[in-house]
Order: structure tokens, then sequence, then C-alpha cells
């Protein structure tokens, strides 16, 4: 059988430069399946799946904001605790621009240009976490500790359970 030949994307390229250890997946891409369709075809708990969220201040501000598969980020308590007066979610144009990525293959690995991250403080305690490799249907699984030893994320506690 022929080895899978996995994408080299940016954010492949940032994980091998910061020789992080990490598994790549490939699954079938399910246009707005989410988190649930990926957890589903890779057999992983949908909580440790992290969706890449590009969102913007009222001064347009970008930044990522990394959130469990099964959340919603509050964007109140997100504008509350970065002292701005509203954060909104970028349309998926807007997101492009910004990540250089295509929404539904977001990843906050090798971003366009450096963002500020934030990620949900509970993902930090999951262990191994799935989280967009920068292509759509392409997943890699980490240690989540890499958020914050790579990315710099910070940890804020924003999320809304379902």
């Amino acid at each position: 059988m022929a080895k899978e030949k996995f994408p080299t994307t940016a954010a492949i390229r940032q994980l091998k430069q910061h020789k992080v250890n990490y598994a790549p997946h490939l699954y079938p891409y399910e246009e707005k399946g989410g988190t649930r369709a990926s957890s589903t075809q890779l057999g992983v708990d949908e909580n440790c799946v992290i969706k890449t969220l590009v969102m913007e201040d009222e001064n347009k501000h970008p930044l990522i904001i990394l959130m469990h598969g099964t959340c919603e980020v509050s964007t109140k308590e997100l504008a509350r605790t970065l002292n701005v007066k509203r954060i909104t979610p970028c349309s998926p144009q807007i997101a492009q621009k910004h990540s250089g990525y295509q929404v539904g293959g977001t990843s906050p690995f090798g971003l366009l240009k450096p963002l500020p991250v934030y990620v949900e403080q509970s993902i930090l305690e999951c262990g191994k976490i799935y989280i967009n490799g920068g292509k759509r249907g392409f997943l890699v699984s980490l240690q989540a500790n890499t958020l914050t030893q790579v990315l710099l994320a910070t940890a804020v506690n924003v999320a809304i359970n379902h």
C-alpha cells in the first residue's frame, strides 16, 4: 500500500521549524461539518478537536481564538478580557486575508502575518489535541502545550458550553 501523502502547508513548515512532535490526519472534508464531522471521521473526542477562529475588535484589529469543538466563544467575555469594546467573527473573506488560509482549513500555525493568539484555558488541560493543519480535511494531533510554547498563546476563559 502506498504511503499516504500529507500536505506541506505553512502550518506544517512552522511545526517542523520548531521541532514539534505531531501526527498528521487526513479525513474527507465536509462543508459546514465542523468539528463534529472531523471528530467522527477520526474517531476522537470532539472536545479535543480545536477550532481556529479569526475575529476582530471594533478597530478591525484581527486575532485568533482557539476553542473546543464542543463550545462557542463568548465574544462579550473575550472583549471584556481584552479590554476592547467588542469582538466579532471575521467574514470568511477577511479571515482568509488575515490568516492566509481558506475557512475550514485555518490553522493557528504558519499564519500569513503574526496575529495575537488566545486559547481557552481548559484546552491546555486536554493533553493531546487535534487542530487544523492548514488545509480542509487535514488535522494534526499534538500536545496542547505547543499552543503556548510555539504560538505564545494567551489563556483566557471565554467558553460557552453547549
